[in-house]
């Protein structure tokens, strides 16, 4: 079984007002012959997609075809498009921001989601400067809704974060203003002084005391309980003293 490709297309840059096109095909995953708009003719990688270079660059109207195409027709089903989809595809969302730390020594997450487009960087300062050192930055994912998420992930300690300003500075594609979390224990979201969570683990660990206790109960009383009655003592003395108190009657 083999496996034969073909990919085509066009660009349309509305700023520069740059357009380009391309048809391609590969076979077996790899590159086979590509169409050069520039020439009108066929580039063949491989020796194999010689014989179908010479073949296609002699049907010039058909070449002449594909350029037109590529240049004109494509490029203007693209416009229609993107003026189609325009209050989709161009529009704005700015993003939520929030600061989270699971436990007070775990690393602090910069998380910003429901924006749109995707372009956007999640970045941490210190004390007003562009900050680095033990940061993570996490991919960008997109949301059910069409939206975007992402994270950045801060490991610094609480006297740390206290003693200087750590913020962090989300910047959207397409909007202008920068949105700003000041890294403070108001602005923190955990669930580790929740105390719906220290009851829970407040009575996970009385349960688990109460396991043990039974378990230890139950060992020490099936060690009680294998002794049972001790039988009566047969030996010589106890024969002998038994027979003389039996003459004196």
């Amino acid at each position: 079984v083999h496996v034969n490709q073909w990919m085509y297309g066009c660009e349309w840059d509305d700023e520069a007002g740059v357009t380009e096109g391309f048809e391609q095909w590969g076979y077996d995953g790899e590159d086979f012959i590509a169409f050069d708009l520039k020439t009108k003719s066929w580039i063949a990688p491989t020796p194999q997609a010689v014989i179908t270079k010479l073949k296609w660059d002699s049907d010039t109207a058909q070449n002449e075809h594909r350029k037109n195409y590529y240049t004109q027709i494509c490029i203007e089903w693209l416009k229609k498009y993107v003026d189609y989809g325009k209050s989709t595809l161009m529009r704005t969302v700015p993003p939520s921001v929030s600061l989270l730390q699971k436990t007070p020594s775990s690393p602090v997450t910069c998380h910003a989601t429901g924006f749109y487009p995707s372009g956007v960087m999640v970045s941490w300062q210190k004390d007003g400067q562009d900050h680095h050192e033990d940061v993570e930055y996490g991919e960008t994912l997109q949301n059910d809704d069409g939206t975007f998420q992402k994270s950045s992930h801060l490991t610094v300690t609480p006297e740390e974060w206290k003693n200087n300003k750590y913020q962090c500075v989300v910047q959207v594609t397409g909007v202008k203003e920068d949105f700003i979390k000041v890294l403070t224990e108001s602005e923190i979201k955990t669930n580790w002084n929740d105390p719906n969570i220290v009851l829970i683990i407040v009575v996970v660990v009385a349960l688990l005391l109460l396991v043990v206790a039974v378990v230890v109960g139950v060992v020490i009383w099936k060690k009680k309980s294998k002794k049972g009655f001790v039988p009566a003592s047969t030996s010589d003395t106890d024969s002998d003293n038994s027979g003389r108190a039996a003459q004196m009657t």
